[in-house]
Parts: structure tokens; sequence; C-alpha cells
């Protein structure tokens, strides 16, 4: 006798009877927990089959999926032996759970399962997503001791209209069917969850994050939500305070945008635009700002690269003049800095922490209410706005990154118990 413990949306999920059922919830939601419990359940019914478990990477097969799936099975008094070396947890009396990544679809061979379950799917794009799916669903082929039909069961936070959009909702039938799973959902979260949520991300992602609704986060313009009035800001530099000054590098055409603190947000108050090359933009700084304290934060391809020369670098050249420097060795994915700007100008909560200068950053200002998305969902570089969006953003994703909250990756404790007899 194994008791399973589910919320409401859970237990629809991990009891479909659908061939192809989708999980997309919210953060905090519970899907991994969800498809941990689908795969032991069926390697439970079907003795002497083998279950496939799905993740975008390996750290996330070592970080989530390894420890829950060997935590779940000695909660439910089941002997196991793991392997690590070859990606398999052998079930005593039952069958294997055969754990591969998704980051080279075409390695996905050589094998067969029963049934299997895909993590994050959404997170892959779309064309690299439909891939690592036909091969997946390509080796659910054993024949199953109940007599059901092989299936293949997919959880996932929804981002925009991905593979998961184009392939249940645009493309779906009968095999097919969706399950959906708000935040709120779990009653167990912390009180300040949500909240917590709310002040963190920019208001366009929430349908997706807290409501598990697919939503269209890459069309139109690239900062809906920016005001040059309701983001306004009379502020200045002022004394000897410390600046921050986010750089993006270009031949003939660099770009900064400078910010101080006030109560401890962002004021965007000035910027430097079309100077020539790294050692002049040093210098324009510097004359324009001598007796600050100056922090730079650059686009990260400037470790390796000049404006000027290839002999020594641009963070070099910045170095070298006297400047502080906070970077990565990359820069952050397009999307995680345009959501932590976003963030800023308005977040869920209903606050606008970004503000900017209108008069003293006129660029600046054009590019967060002009730049938009190109065809390929990137934002556009053709129209000339993206240099200062750039460096502007460089400085603003890394004071206040996007990042998703460490209670995710904590086990749900759900709320519905069902008990399922080994037979």
């Amino acid at each position: 006798m194994i008791e399973v413990t589910l919320t409401e949306p859970q237990e629809d999920f991990v009891f479909s009877s659908k061939k192809y059922p989708l999980f997309v919830g919210g953060f905090g939601a519970g899907k991994s927990q969800s498809l941990i419990a689908r795969s032991l359940l069926q390697l439970i019914q079907n003795p002497k089959t083998d279950q496939g478990y799905f993740a975008p990477t390996y750290d996330l097969i070592r970080l989530i999926a390894w420890p829950r799936y060997q935590s779940m099975l000695n909660e439910w008094g089941l002997k196991f032996e793991a392997n690590k070396s070859d990606g398999t947890i052998v079930v005593d009396g039952f069958g294997k759970i055969i754990f591969r990544s998704m980051d080279k679809p075409d390695g996905i061979v050589g094998f067969e399962i029963a049934d299997a379950v895909i993590d994050e799917l959404d997170t892959l794009r779309i064309e690299h997503a439909r891939n690592a799916w036909n091969k997946i669903i390509a080796r659910c082929r054993q024949q199953k001791s109940d007599g059901s039909r092989n299936t293949t069961a997919v959880g996932t936070t929804p981002e925009g209209f991905q593979f998961c959009y184009d392939r249940w909702v645009r493309h779906g039938s009968e095999s097919y069917g969706i399950y959906r799973a708000p935040t709120s959902s779990n009653p167990y979260l912390p009180d300040d969850y949500v909240d917590g949520l709310r002040e963190t991300y920019p208001a366009q992602l929430l349908a997706a994050y807290l409501d598990g609704q697919f939503v269209n986060l890459a069309s139109g313009g690239v900062y809906p939500d920016f005001d040059r009035v309701l983001n306004g800001s009379d502020q200045v530099v002022a004394g000897s305070e410390p600046l921050h000054i986010g750089m993006d590098f270009n031949v003939q055409n660099m770009a900064a945008v400078v910010y101080v603190m006030r109560l401890g947000m962002p004021h965007a108050v000035d910027e430097l635009m079309g100077i020539r090359d790294t050692p002049a933009m040093c210098a324009a700084i510097k004359e324009k700002y001598a007796g600050h304290p100056i922090t730079v934060y650059p686009d990260a391809a400037g470790q390796a690269t000049s404006s000027k020369d290839s002999s020594v670098s641009d963070h070099i050249i910045l170095r070298n003049a006297g400047f502080a420097l906070s970077v990565l060795g990359v820069n952050p994915n397009v999307r995680d800095r345009v959501n932590a700007v976003n963030a800023l100008i308005l977040n869920g909560s209903g606050e606008r922490r970004l503000k900017v200068n209108a008069d003293r950053c006129p660029r600046f200002t054009e590019s967060l209410e002009q730049q938009a998305y190109d065809k390929n969902g990137s934002p556009d570089k053709a129209g000339g706005l993206d240099h200062a969006a750039d460096a502007g953003g460089y400085a603003l994703a890394k004071l206040y990154p996007i990042t998703i909250p460490k209670r995710q990756q904590s086990v749900i404790i759900p709320n519905r118990q069902h008990h399922w007899n080994n037979r």
C-alpha cells in the first residue's frame, strides 16, 4: 500500500489517462513533484518495464530529479539502487528509471522505455524542443503489463508561445490534455511567497509565472510599460556620490548610461552616446565625473576584445583608467536582462522603481519607449536603439537580477491523499 499526497491539479495530471498530458503551472505549483509521482506509479503498475525522465540539462537532473526520486522511493518504502555513472535508478522488483538530458536530442537513442516524463520542456528553443519531443516519444515502445498505451507527460512553466503552446493548443488533439496549476493551488507555500514574486517580476510575466497561462512574452515593445512621465525623474548627479555606469562597446559608437541611487532605487541621470572607443569613453567619464567613485557594469564580451584595437581588452582599459568593474564571465541571457529592466519599470505590485531623467538621458528614454522585437523574437538591433538599451540594461541586470526563487526547488507538501495498491 503506497500513500500518494497530491493537490487537486496534481491529482488530475498524475492520474490522467491521456497519452500526452501537459502539466503547465506557475512557480511553486509542484510540476517536478507531479512528474516524479506519475513516473513511479507507472513503474509500479507495470513491473519489468522502464521509465524515462528527461530534463533540459544534467544539472537539473543532478540537483532536482535525482534526489527527489530517491526521497520519494524512500518515503514509499521501496528498495532501489542508484547508479549515477549510467544515469539509472533500478527499483527492486519493478524496473528501471532512465535519466537523460535534452541538451543534445540526437543522443536520445539506444534504449526503449514504456513511458516518459519531461521537465521544463518550454525552456528550450522551439525547434530544439520539437526535436527532443520527437526523439523521446519514439523511445516509448515497451509493451506494458496492464495493456495500457505508452505515454509521455510534460511539466513546464509557460515561456510564451513556445513548443508546448504549438503542440497542445494550436495543434492539439484528443490524445493531448492540458492541466493548469496556478501557484495558489499549493496551500503550503509561505504566506509571502506570491507577494515576493509580484515584487520581483514585471507585470507581463505574472500571468505565466503565477497562473500558468500562455502569454505573449516576445512581441511588440521590448519595454511595454515604460512611461517617461510615470518613470520620470528630475534627479541629477550630486556632490561626490558614487556612480553606477552601464556600458556597451561598439566601434565608433560607444554607449553608457549613468545611474545614481535614491532610497535604494536606480535613477538614470546622464548618458554618453556615440563615443569613438573605450579610451575616449574613459577620458570623457573622468573629465565629467572627477571625484566620484565609479563602478562600471560593462558588456561581458569586452573582456576579450577592444573597441580600439586587439592588443588589450576593453575591460583592461577600464581598469587601467581606475574604474571598478562589476561583471560576470558572460552576459546574462537577453531575456533575463530584459525582464530585470521590466521588473524595475513596473512590477506586479504596481511599483515603478526605475526612474529616468528624460532631459539628461534622451537616447536611453527613446530606447525604452521605442525598441521592439524583431521577427525572430529578439530585441531589434536594426533601428539603432539597442546600444543605449543594452548599456542601461547591463547595469540593472547586475544590480537587480531576476532569479527563480529557491522555494521553487523545495519539496511540495500537497493536500490530497490517494492509496495505490501494489499489484
